[in-house]
């Protein structure tokens, strides 16, 4: 357990730099529906490499590490769906990852969508799909088709927790070449929300709940990060009602958005925390 704590710190505070296996396109064929995509303000700043928005045609990054141990895990950045926190919530994390054995699918699903009347629909979408291809491709990348977890932040762990809780049908053409089951093994949320009701914060959005086949799930957040931290305790409590195994972090101090960032406060640890909850659950073995 100590060499997984520490394993995590080193990464936490280390640039990799690793090289991904392959870039695939998500929907090689084009994905589903329709986007609208707004001209980028001409405000005459440089553009963020360490963000990226107007994603029409999604990929998947996959990051190997140099002793796979079989579980696989799709990171999805956050961005309040209007764009990607392409590094420290993504290609950082997939570093991090492989630096325990896990294999780490950077996702860039479809964005901006946060105008669209449900924001979370194509990105879940582009979730499905991206599970489902890994599970086709396990054997071609060293990965337990039974091992296959999904992280997000923020907006990212919205689609996170409606990908693993909601248990609505797939709204596009499958093919069963390219999908396959669309539901993670387990499922970590950093900092993310949405699931609550607009005007009783005290319910989940009409809609939603947490079913009784749910998989294990870590949330973590900091209790000065709005009303996320009481979302992440109304989920676990749902898991815990079903007998799932789940687990909750609470840090007083850190905000939203650290991601991988080291600023000096407890919330920085969350990859130890992580990676000690996948290493008791049996994933990293």
């Amino acid at each position: 357990m100590k060499f997984f704590a520490l394993a995590s710190l080193i990464a936490a505070s280390t640039s990799l730099a690793a090289e991904p296996l392959l870039t695939l396109k998500l929907w090689p064929e084009g994905p589903p529906g329709q986007m609208i995509i707004k001209p980028a303000p001409k405000d005459g700043k440089a553009p963020n490499p360490s963000v990226i928005t107007n994603i029409t045609d999604p990929t998947l990054t996959i990051y190997k590490p140099e002793k796979p141990n079989g579980t696989a895990v799709v990171v999805a950045p956050g961005g309040g769906f209007r764009f990607l926190s392409i590094k420290h919530e993504g290609t950082l994390v997939c570093e991090w990852l492989n630096t325990l054995g896990v294999t780490g699918v950077l996702l860039t699903y479809r964005t901006p969508t946060n105008e669209e009347p449900t924001s979370y629909e194509k990105p879940v979408q582009d979730a499905q799909r991206a599970i489902g291809m890994v599970r086709h491709h396990a054997a071609e990348w060293g990965i337990d088709p039974k091992r296959v977890g999904l992280l997000g932040f923020s907006a990212g762990g919205n689609l996170a927790g409606h990908a693993s809780f909601d248990r609505i049908e797939r709204t596009y053409p499958q093919k069963p070449e390219m999908d396959g089951d669309a539901k993670p093994d387990f499922m970590v949320m950093i900092y993310g929300g949405g699931f609550l009701d607009a005007t009783d914060k005290t319910k989940f959005r009409p809609g939603f709940s947490v079913p009784a086949d749910a998989p294990p799930s870590f949330f973590l957040v900091a209790h000065d990060d709005k009303t996320n931290p009481i979302e992440a305790m109304m989920l676990y409590m749902e898991l815990k009602k079903h007998n799932i195994p789940a687990e909750v972090h609470i840090m007083t101090k850190g905000g939203h958005g650290f991601g991988m960032r080291k600023d000096g406060n407890p919330v920085n640890d969350w990859p130890a925390r992580c990676g000690e909850w996948m290493g008791s659950m049996g994933w990293l073995k």
